[in-house]
């Protein structure tokens, strides 16, 4: 589905619909990011922080907390615009899964699929189901969930 709109900051719950899909620009993770990750979550477990241990380890290398991948994913829809105006409220985070490592030097990008579109039983905003598709640069899928969200509706 593909909609002709204003400025994405114009968006409000009678601009989505069901089966919209957005994609996002790429964001490389960097070495820092996980750096400064561990530092600021406390989470400095050795998978995160220890490139002579992960080396022996499964992946070889160090990678980046899965709650960063998520974050980036939240950080690359805040850069499309089209929630920025209209957001109330995240409702939740859904059976979200970390499919594949990311690591230093991957590229990564979002997709979110519109899967649902309705007004709150006070009809005062809307409910927007979104699935968001986290891939590498590769095309591999690296983590996915599904995130509502609580909108505006359009000023009368």
């Amino acid at each position: 589905m593909s909609t002709v709109m204003g400025s994405p900051a114009d968006w409000y719950f009678e601009d989505f619909a069901e089966g919209q899909v957005f994609r996002t620009q790429g964001r490389t993770v960097t070495e820092s990011d996980i750096a400064s990750f561990a530092g600021w979550s406390w989470d400095t477990n050795p998978v995160h922080t220890d490139a002579v241990t992960t080396a022996r380890g499964r992946f070889g290398e160090p990678i980046a907390h899965g709650v960063l991948g998520l974050s980036v994913a939240m950080g690359l829809l805040s850069r499309l615009g089209i929630f920025e105006a209209c957001s109330i409220a995240l409702l939740g985070i859904d059976g979200w899964r970390f499919e594949a490592p990311v690591v230093v030097g991957d590229t990564v990008r979002c997709t979110v699929t519109i899967t649902g579109a309705r007004a709150t039983s006070k009809g005062d905003a809307g409910i927007l189901e979104r699935e968001l598709v986290l891939t590498n640069q590769d095309d591999v899928v690296v983590q996915r969930g599904s995130i509502g969200l609580m909108v505006a509706r359009r000023p009368a």
